[in-house]
């Protein structure tokens, strides 16, 4: 038995509604879909409103903004079953047997976690939205063996099941109130917790690709958000391995190159900025402007 939890925030589901509602249908099992929406506009709500009218899913509708992580642990208080599929609500439906696919591995599996993955649509978007679709063709949508071979580290919150037992012990970090790195932290305490999770081939379709300037904004919120976690967390040195950007700020530092780093940040910040801003994407750029960014947080908060 499964609760689809669906996080809605300024985003028409209407699709993905539609899709989820027909394959609950046709599957043996007990399903239910909850929506909570985090203080979206009022036309989003009537659109997600209008798009579950008669079909017995329940919307929470929020009064505030709460962010990503406590939206998530917020399901619980909702949820009648024991394993719950999270979704993002730009998430897109492209196989007929995903919740099938689901059900089939919860019971052939003695993992608390399954992962189903993410993929892009491969035709080039236009040039403003290219930094999005770039990275997350060449970084975020991994066939599943890769995944596979570093599982902690490849969770993403995006198309995700877990055992209710599970969420209640890990559960996300409230603190976490802005964008980001809240999967990275997840991720890093299953691990701490040995708690076993596994990836498969059943992934979604990122239906939103945002545009280079929001995106440019989201990252350097979600690296603020690193930054909170780096100086809470004990093990630094465990979590600096489990972070492909902390591990590159980590070598940078051990081969005296930081200070050059912070020495060109000025220059990375504002060069590299209009370029990816432009469309003119190289990912090894944005690596720099990424590390560009944290080192300038680090080196501020030593200070």
């Amino acid at each position: 038995m499964i609760s689809i939890c669906v996080p809605i925030y300024n985003f028409d589901v209407t699709n993905l509604v539609t899709e989820l509602s027909k394959q609950i249908k046709s599957c043996t099992i007990p399903i239910e879909l909850i929506l909570i929406d985090d203080c979206s506009n009022h036309e989003y709500k009537a659109l997600n409103k209008k798009a579950c009218k008669g079909l017995g899913h329940r919307i929470v509708n929020l009064t505030e903004n709460i962010g990503r992580a406590r939206i998530r642990n917020l399901f619980l208080e909702y949820v009648s079953f024991d394993w719950l599929l999270f979704l993002d609500c730009d998430s897109l439906i492209i196989s007929d047997q995903f919740l099938q696919k689901y059900i089939s591995t919860s019971i052939e599996t003695k993992a608390n976690v399954i992962c189903g993955g993410r993929i892009y649509e491969r035709t080039h978007p236009n040039k403003n939205q290219m930094l999005s679709w770039k990275y997350g063709i060449k970084r975020e949508s991994k066939p599943v063996k890769e995944r596979q071979k570093n599982p902690y580290s490849s969770f993403m919150t995006n198309n995700f099941l877990v055992s209710r037992y599970t969420l209640k012990q890990i559960s996300f970090d409230e603190r976490l109130s802005k964008y980001g790195h809240e999967d990275t932290l997840f991720g890093y305490s299953l691990k701490q917790e040995k708690i076993a999770i596994v990836h498969i081939n059943n992934p979604v379709l990122n239906g939103d690709i945002e545009n280079n300037t929001i995106y440019l904004k989201k990252t350097r919120l979600a690296i603020d958000n690193l930054v909170s976690i780096l100086s809470s967390i004990e093990d630094k040195k465990g979590f600096i391995n489990e972070v492909t950007l902390l591990g590159f700020y980590q070598k940078t530092k051990e081969k005296r190159l930081l200070g050059m780093v912070l020495f060109l940040s000025p220059i990375i910040n504002t060069t590299f900025f209009f370029f990816l801003k432009l469309g003119w994407v190289n990912l090894l750029l944005f690596n720099y402007y990424k590390l560009s960014y944290l080192a300038k947080l680090l080196n501020k908060k030593k200070s």
